[in-house]
């Protein structure tokens, strides 16, 4: 699976991701933070990347309608910052949940056109 990071997240989360062998990105890293949820998914999916979001509302939304027009993205996994707050002292439990999922679906297409819960 590869992986990109919505610029909410801290960049230490795909830099620490990176040291463990995976093949992930902040959007930060490829100037995508100021893009629309729209066109971000549409470049993670070019991309044949899973995206983890916090914004469940919105990304619900365009992946509810991406379905319903037949189009696919490579999976989407969000977190609520109630139960998984984005805070530096959680950086390591980000870490070791995201290279599990990573670990348990290896593929890119492992997760198309799923969601996920971290």
């Amino acid at each position: 699976m590869r992986l990109a990071l919505d610029h909410h997240y801290p960049k230490l989360i795909a830099v620490g991701l990176r040291d463990r062998g995976f093949d992930v990105v902040a959007a930060f890293d490829l100037d995508w933070h100021a893009e629309n949820d729209e066109v971000l998914l549409t470049l993670c999916t070019g991309q044949r990347r899973a995206l983890l979001t916090n914004n469940v509302a919105d990304f619900s939304v365009v992946t509810r309608r991406w379905q319903s027009e037949g189009r696919s993205h490579f999976g989407v996994i969000y977190t609520s910052d109630a139960s998984l707050p984005r805070v530096p002292a959680l950086i390591g439990t980000y870490l070791d949940r995201l290279a599990n999922l990573m670990l348990t679906h290896p593929a890119d297409d492992d997760r198309v056109d799923t969601t996920h819960w971290l």
